[in-house]
């Protein structure tokens, strides 16, 4: 079950990091950044409460739509130079 419980911290923090950084770089609401990355605003909010498991695609996606690095949504507290999530 520890296995589990990583995966699900990992996903909990990746959306805490999704949101921090959608309200401080795009200002945009939820449902606005949905649109933005061609989802729906329930799947977006389930992506920022670890309730999702995005694709790669997904990751991308976001990323992209943020006009950050993929690696940026995996550094903690918006440091550059943070270290990753990693469980």
């Amino acid at each position: 079950m520890p296995c589990m419980t990583a995966n699900t911290s990992l996903r909990n923090r990746f959306g805490a990091r999704v949101r921090e950084l959608r309200k401080a770089t795009t200002g945009l609401s939820q449902e606005a950044f949905a649109d933005k990355c061609g989802f729906v605003r329930s799947y977006m909010g389930k992506i920022e409460t670890g309730k999702a498991n995005p694709s790669l695609d997904s990751i991308q996606t976001i990323a992209d739509a943020l006009g950050v690095p993929v690696k940026t949504l995996f550094e903690e507290d918006g440091a550059e130079g943070a270290p990753s999530v990693q469980d």
